[in-house]
């Protein structure tokens, strides 16, 4: 893989696993993933100002993705609302580089090198591992809402890698679905009965929508670019590294244990992330 790109998925994780941290850390959940799709907005504009429109073979991706990440955001948010982040988190990252990979190569005609696949496979085992840290104490939900949002996180990684790649301007392209896709959301949450969204937005959710405008907006808008440069599965499973700064903010801001599993997990990623930079 190449380095520049290695390097900027990196730092792709290491936005992504703070703003989630932050996320759960917050006392209302909706409000907390409300106030990150909201600041994805103000960039969103900007970009849409000054960048050249996507193509028009894109559009079709860009209303894909909007539906795809309505669906990420409920089941992101159901999936805070039940479980620890180091129990929840593990398994919806995990599940998205399995299904870009599997889809990938199955169905989309990519060929990735053994070795490459075997890296990836082993990643996603390390991330497993740590969601199945707490298994027995784990009820259904916690489980399930999280295992829903990985098959939408590989979904929408798909959508938007080949929609970026196709739209002539990847992040104008991100920013059109990031908009309209914020527009959208509070409207989704009127519909499943969570009232004055916006309004709580506004008074308890400040700091998260400048996470949102920040770390949330820019850890996608390098990851989209990066899928214009490497195989969509490799990208979206060095994204996923994002898990081992999620345990440190589990274990320092959010109190939650460590132990000898987890350090083995933590091990087994950092395998996986050494073999997809070699490979």
């Amino acid at each position: 893989m190449d380095g520049i790109v290695f390097e900027v998925v990196l730092v792709a994780a290491f936005f992504h696993a703070t703003w989630n941290g932050f996320v759960k850390k917050h006392k209302d959940k909706t409000v907390a993933v409300t106030g990150i799709v909201l600041g994805h907005a103000p960039l969103s504009i900007i970009a849409i100002i000054f960048l050249p429109a996507p193509s028009s073979d894109s559009y079709i991706f860009i209303i894909i993705s909007i539906l795809i990440h309505q669906g990420y955001q409920w089941f992101l948010l159901r999936s805070y609302q039940v479980g620890d982040l180091t129990k929840v988190y593990p398994i919806a990252r995990g599940t998205g580089p399995l299904i870009t990979t599997f889809i990938s190569i199955l169905f989309l005609g990519v060929v990735l090198d053994k070795f490459l696949i075997f890296s990836i496979l082993l990643l996603c085992f390390g991330i497993f591992l740590l969601g199945a840290n707490n298994y027995k104490q784990s009820n259904l939900n916690e489980i399930k809402y999280p295992l829903i949002t990985g098959i939408f996180i590989g979904s929408y990684s798909l959508i938007d890698g080949y929609g970026a790649r196709i739209s002539e301007s990847a992040i104008s392209f991100m920013s059109w679905s990031f908009l309209i896709n914020a527009l959208s959301f509070p409207f989704v949450l009127g519909i499943v009965g969570e009232k004055k969204v916006l309004q709580r937005v506004y008074t308890e959710g400040k700091k998260i929508f400048i996470y949102g405008l920040t770390l949330s907006y820019a850890s996608y808008a390098l990851v989209v670019w990066a899928f214009t440069k490497a195989p969509i599965p490799v990208v979206t499973s060095l994204r996923e590294t994002s898990i081992l700064l999620s345990i440190f903010i589990g274990y320092f801001l959010l109190k939650e244990k460590m132990n000898l599993l987890k350090i083995s997990s933590i091990v087994i990623i950092l395998i996986g992330v050494i073999g997809i930079k070699l490979f």
